[in-house]
């Protein structure tokens, strides 16, 4: 098997390369999707294809920034009981090799932004640095580390944004921001639980982050998300004027997807963001209706 915390069979090459830059990953960056959809421009095929362009263009800095993180914890991570199985952490890719691949991936992903919008390399430029000093300095600070996780999501979004040359509205960017630490505490939660009175001796940033202080800062980002989201969709339905109140409608599938996660995390599944909310039902129903919803209210705007 070749997934984390299973039993791992011989690697070649190309396939132990390719596990490394995590290709399930890439779903976080279909968030360069989300602000030229918002806009109802996807539809128009300059934006369309620049935001394709700057999927890309994320997915290979993306894969860069991984080998760089895998390669500077490959001692920490053999240590760990599902990270160890990852290919530099187990001995099946090289730490020199995949630098190499890693700084190839980030000049490819620079010149795909490129030829898109200067813009966008720039946006990228700070996607990369960022989770750069991530890797270097910000995981083991306290806060920082999940401050840090959450922009780079919104770099994404903000990415996706300046691809298509689209306006980015501040609920929006409220929503992304505050939905995206709610998904980064999230994930700190889950190694706490999963490595119980250990997780300090894995990373000691995890001592900093009691249950209590958790369940906090997942209370405080979860309602600005939900208060966020109904400004927002109010406001959309006041500038559009619709007759059926699409808009407001999805407030309550984006609700129940919220809760729902909300409710995941509280039992320690939020470890792997992008697998659990392809693997669960309910989030994958909700997020179904509210796609409806939404994109009926935008195609009729």
């Amino acid at each position: 098997m070749t997934g984390d915390g299973q039993a791992v069979r011989h690697r070649s090459f190309p396939v132990a390369l390719l596990v490394a830059c995590r290709p399930k990953q890439w779903v976080k960056n279909l968030l360069v999707f989300a602000a030229p959809g918002a806009a109802g421009v996807l539809g128009e095929g300059d934006a369309l294809v620049a935001s394709i362009g700057a999927f890309v263009a994320f997915c290979l800095a993306a894969s860069a920034t991984y080998l760089l993180n895998d390669s500077a914890d490959v001692e920490a991570d053999r240590a760990h009981a599902t990270k160890r199985y990852r290919p530099i952490a187990a001995g099946q890719l090289s730490v020199p090799v995949a630098l190499v691949a890693a700084g190839v991936l980030a000049v490819v992903g620079l010149g795909v932004s490129l030829a898109v919008r200067w813009e966008l390399a720039v946006v990228l430029v700070g996607y990369v640095a960022l989770t750069t000093s991530y890797s270097a300095v910000l995981k083991h600070r306290v806060i920082l580390d999940v401050v840090a996780l959450a922009a780079g999501f919104v770099l994404r979004a903000i990415a996706g944004a300046v691809a298509a040359d689209v306006p980015i509205s501040n609920w929006f960017f409220i929503v992304t921001s505050f939905g995206s630490l709610f998904m980064a505490v999230g994930k700190r939660h889950a190694e706490v639980v999963a490595m119980g009175d250990d997780a300090g001796s894995h990373r000691r940033v995890l001592e900093g982050y009691s249950p209590g202080f958790l369940a906090y800062l997942r209370s405080v980002s979860s309602g600005v998300v939900l208060v966020a989201y109904c400004l927002w969709a109010f406001e959309r339905a006041e500038l559009t004027d619709l007759s059926v109140p699409w808009y407001q409608m999805s407030i309550v599938p984006f609700a129940t997807a919220v809760l729902r996660y909300a409710q995941l995390l509280d039992a320690g599944e939020g470890g792997a963001p992008e697998e659990l909310v392809l693997r669960d039902r309910m989030l994958l129903a909700a997020g179904l209706v509210w796609a409806v919803l939404f994109g009926i209210g935008v195609l009729y705007a």
